[in-house]
C-alpha cells in the first residue's frame, strides 16, 4: 500500500509539472493551449503535493529531493505569473469617483450561454443594474425576442442573433455615432465596433467574441489569436478613448493577451484588483477569466464586479468608467521580435480563416 501511495505521488507530480511546462511550447493545438488556462488551480495542487512530500516519501533518494525541489520552484514560478492578478500586483489604471455632475459609462458583458433558456434572471440583473452599454453573447433570435422587456429601452442597438453560439446583442443609452459589424477572421463569427458620444467624447468600443481551441469548436487557437490581436492593432490606430470588451476565450496571463496588451497599448482593470473568473459558473473549482474588458490609458475605473449567476455556464462581469488626461506610465512595452510575432500571428489567422 505504502509502495501504491508513492508510486501515485509521483505520477501526480510529474504530472503537474508538466501540465505547467506545456504552455510555453509555442504550438497552436488545443492540448497545448487549453493549459494556459487552470494556472491557479495547478499552483494550489503543486502547493499540497509540496506539503504531502513529507507523509508520501518515508525514505527520500536524491530523486525524491529533486522532485520536491521541482515541485516548489515550478510553484514559484505560476506565483509569479498569478500575483499581477491579485491585490499584491501593481495596478495599471487608478480608481476614481465620479464628478458630482458625472455619469460613469457603465457597460455589462454577458455570455448567455446560448441553450439556457432561463431568460428572467438576465432581464432582473439588467433592471437591476441599468448600465448605459449592454452586450450580450450567445444570442439566438430566441434570446433577442425574450429580453425585449428590457432592451426596448435602447435607443440604440446592434443586434447580430445567430443560431451557431456566435450571435452577438449590444444596446446602449448612449448615442452611437457609427457602428460596424465585422467578420474579421471567419465568416461566422461576428464583432463589432461602435463609436459612443461619451462626454464630449468619441469612445470606441470592440465587443468580440473569437472561437476557443477544444476540439468541438476549434482545433487550434490561430483564428483566435489573430482575432484578439487584430482588434488592439485597431484601437493601437485609433489612439483615442476605446475599449476592448467580450468573451475573449483566452486568459488574462497568456502570452496572446500580454502581447495584446503590449501591441495595443491597452490596461487591464483588473491587475492589482483579481482575477474577476466568470467562467465556469458552475464549478468553483474550475474558474478563470474569460471575459475581458481592456481600457485604453484615458480611463479611470470607477468600480468592476463579476455578478451573480443567470444560469449560464459564464457569470456576468459589469464595470464602470470616467474619462479622464492620458496617462500612459503603466503601458506594457513591445519588443521589435514581439511586433513581428504579432504581425505574424495575425497573418496566419487570417490566411487559415480564409483557408476555411
Amino acid at each position: 500500500m505504502e509502495n501504491y501511495m508513492y508510486c501515485l505521488y509521483w505520477i501526480i507530480s510529474i504530472s503537474a509539472i508538466l501540465s505547467v511546462l506545456i504552455p510555453s511550447v509555442k504550438n497552436t493545438f488545443w492540448a497545448f493551449r487549453v493549459f494556459d488556462y487552470p494556472r491557479f488551480q495547478k499552483f494550489i495542487i503543486l502547493i499540497i503535493l509540496a506539503i504531502l512530500w513529507d507523509f508520501a516519501v518515508e525514505e527520500p533518494t536524491v530523486y525524491d529531493k529533486l522532485l520536491l525541489i521541482l515541485e516548489v520552484v515550478v510553484a514559484l514560478y505560476l506565483f509569479y505569473i498569478i500575483i499581477p492578478y491579485t491585490k499584491f500586483g501593481k495596478t495599471m489604471i487608478d480608481r476614481t469617483e465620479p464628478n458630482p455632475d458625472e455619469k460613469p459609462l457603465d457597460i455589462l458583458v454577458c455570455n448567455v450561454y446560448q441553450h439556457n433558456r432561463n431568460y428572467q434572471k438576465l432581464i432582473d440583473l439588467v433592471k437591476e443594474k441599468d448600465p448605459s452599454v449592454l452586450f450580450f453573447l450567445e444570442t439566438d433570435e430566441e434570446w433577442k425576442n425574450a429580453l425585449e422587456p428590457v432592451t426596448k429601452d435602447y435607443q440604440y442597438k446592434i443586434e447580430v442573433p445567430l443560431a451557431n453560439t456566435y450571435g452577438l446583442l449590444f444596446y446602449s443609452h448612449i448615442p452611437v455615432k457609427n457602428h460596424e459589424v465585422n467578420y474579421l477572421i471567419d465568416d461566422d463569427i461576428p464583432s463589432i465596433v461602435a463609436d459612443l458620444e461619451y462626454n464630449n467624447n468619441v469612445v470606441r468600443l470592440f465587443g468580440i467574441h473569437p472561437t476557443p481551441p477544444v476540439p468541438q469548436e476549434n482545433p487550434e487557437s490561430t483564428e483566435r489569436d489573430a482575432e484578439i490581436l487584430l482588434v488592439g492593432k485597431k484601437a493601437e490606430e485609433y489612439g483615442k478613448p476605446a475599449i476592448v470588451f467580450g468573451d475573449l476565450n483566452d486568459v488574462a496571463w497568456s502570452k496572446t493577451t500580454k502581447l495584446f496588451l503590449k501591441s495595443s497599448g491597452m490596461l487591464d482593470p483588473r491587475r492589482g484588483r483579481g482575477m474577476f473568473n466568470t467562467f465556469h459558473a458552475k464549478y468553483w473549482f474550475l474558474r478563470w477569466p474569460l471575459d475581458h474588458f481592456f481600457v485604453s490609458p484615458h480611463f479611470r475605473l470607477v468600480d468592476m464586479k463579476v455578478l451573480k449567476t443567470v444560469d449560464s455556464d459564464h457569470f456576468p462581469i459589469w464595470i464602470s468608467l470616467v474619462i479622464r488626461n492620458e496617462d500612459t506610465e503603466d503601458q506594457l512595452e513591445i519588443s521589435k521580435e514581439e511586433e513581428l510575432e504579432v504581425i505574424e500571428k495575425i497573418t496566419e489567422g487570417i490566411e487559415k480563416g480564409d483557408a476555411n
